[in-house]
């Protein structure tokens, strides 16, 4: 029997005004971690919708076992025995635990009806030898991100699907979570299960994955070795070029003017006692795991939700901020972790996106200046480096790192004080990681405050002044420069004293 799995060769598809994959090559064998490495926009999410039957390709073949295997639905895909762990969850919250992972493949009595016990056990059990504190009767909406992410590769692994794909499937994991999640697949390996992974943390793959191929603008740059392979030589592979430095920071003389002031801070049963303060021209990094407190602080500074106590003050003045039309008054912007579901209009443009928080600006008379409106896309788009065949593409279609992109240059046309970045550069490629970088540093030099709330510890580091470190709704500990290392954040984040 041959070891190869799956087979895609010369894979093509088309959308309008651009070609997202240009004859693509990928394999895939019994028991082993493949990954899919690219820029945002390169075309590895496009690859597996043609794998999963989301897309149908337009050229190319696909095999599976040695056969030749035709896709044009989800459905079918799953025929094969393929499951797609996707970036953003593809669970409905309104349903039970149980419900989702047997959504479609319910066990059925005799009657006909449901089998709702033998559905619940199951799951149950399921979940259990996962060692996750669940109950298989939870609605789905009353889980946190990191615990729906885990549901679904339940799902993927309950129903023996011979390849799996996971596109950046710890994006929203704890440490912890990570840990079991890798054990897990190295108990699919065993299983001859093949997993395609997609992951733009370095470290990942070179403690997870057999092979990895990189693409770049929709075509096939190679295949290495993950032993044989550097972070270096990869990220050549992925930009066409060296990478030296891709943290950027130049040190901005303290000014001890701040910009902003929280004290006392406190939501029930989210956030308590949460007080801090914000320099004129310093990132302030929030660390903390999952589930910490970080985005709840973000979202009551800019008045998405009620706070119960505490006060606000901008620049020494104390501000009433019920709303983010507030908040946007008082010169603050907020850039949301989850961009599709609080940030974007996926349906919209690209230009509309960019303008829709200062549309008082070009509209004069009741008519709309679109010339103005044209020139501040076409700048963004230009400064930004965002991927698209015009500024008047849906943003639905763009890649995660260049919707992103344009989420910060919607934010950035507010001209802000204060720039809340919520997870700046989660599912965003090594050299999109590197822009936004850039970015902040350009920003804090010209005196603009940023709140940066991050997971990954040497973003945090690199990039901040100074560092908020959460537990459990509260700020354990503020570290200054000289004290961030990746072992004192995590001490306080666990509940150090």
């Amino acid at each position: 029997m041959s070891n190869q799995l799956l087979k895609m060769s010369k894979i093509t598809k088309k959308f309008p005004g651009v070609y997202a994959l240009k004859g693509v090559d990928f394999s895939l064998r019994r028991g082993e971690v493949h990954a899919l490495l690219g820029e945002n926009g390169a075309g590895k999410s496009t690859l597996m919708k043609v794998l999963g039957g989301i897309y149908e390709l337009d050229d190319g073949n696909i095999s599976i076992e040695g056969k030749q295997a035709t896709i044009t639905s989800v459905k079918e895909a799953q025929r094969f025995g393929i499951s797609i762990i996707h970036q953003e969850i593809a669970l409905i919250p309104y349903l039970t635990i149980a419900e989702n992972i047997f959504l479609g493949k319910e066990p059925l009595k005799k009657s006909g009806f449901i089998d709702k016990e033998k559905m619940i056990e199951n799951a149950q059990r399921f979940i259990d030898s996962f060692d996750l504190d669940l109950n298989a009767t939870m609605l789905l909406r009353n889980l946190t991100v990191a615990q729906q992410q885990m549901i679904e590769i339940i799902k993927a692994v309950y129903f023996h699907s011979q390849i799996i794909v996971m596109d950046e499937p710890t994006s929203s994991l704890t440490d912890k979570e990570v840990d079991f999640l890798f054990k897990t697949i190295k108990q699919l390996k065993e299983n001859k299960v093949g997993i395609i992974y997609i992951s733009h943390r370095m470290n990942e793959l070179f403690e997870i994955t057999d092979r990895i191929t990189v693409m770049r603008d929709g075509e096939y740059i190679g295949t290495v070795h993950t032993r044989e392979t550097t972070d270096k030589e990869l990220i050549k592979m992925m930009v066409g070029r060296e990478l030296n430095q891709l943290y950027k920071r130049t040190e901005v003389e303290k000014t001890g003017v701040k910009t902003l002031e929280v004290k006392g801070l406190s939501r029930e049963g989210v956030i308590e006692d949460v007080s801090f303060s914000l320099e004129k021209g310093e990132i302030l990094g929030f660390s903390g795991l999952v589930g910490a407190g970080r985005s709840e602080v973000m979202k009551c500074i800019f008045g998405i939700d009620e706070i119960d106590e505490g006060e606000i003050l901008v620049n020494n003045q104390k501000v009433q901020i019920k709303n983010p039309n507030d908040a946007i008054e008082k010169g603050i912007a907020y850039v949301p972790e989850n961009r599709k579901e609080e940030g974007l209009f996926l349906i919209k443009s690209v230009d509309y996106n960019i303008s829709i928080k200062i549309l008082d600006q070009f509209i004069q008379m009741l008519r709309v200046n679109k010339n103005y409106e044209s020139k501040l896309a076409d700048n963004y788009i230009k400064n930004l480096s965002i991927k698209t065949p015009n500024k008047e593409q849906i943003v639905h279609h763009l890649s995660g790192g260049n919707q992103q992109k344009v989420l910060f240059s919607r934010w950035l046309a507010t001209k802000p004080n204060i720039l809340i970045l919520d997870e700046p550069t989660r599912g965003v490629d090594v050299a999109a990681k590197s822009e936004i970088y850039a970015m902040m540093n350009e920003l804090v030099q010209k005196g603009v405050s940023i709140i940066m709330v991050s997971s990954e510890l040497p973003e945090v580091i690199n990039m901040s002044d100074r560092v908020a470190v959460m537990y459990k709704g509260r700020i354990q500990k503020i570290l200054e420069k000289d004290n961030l290392t990746q072992e004192t954040i995590m001490y306080y984040a666990t509940g150090g004293d």
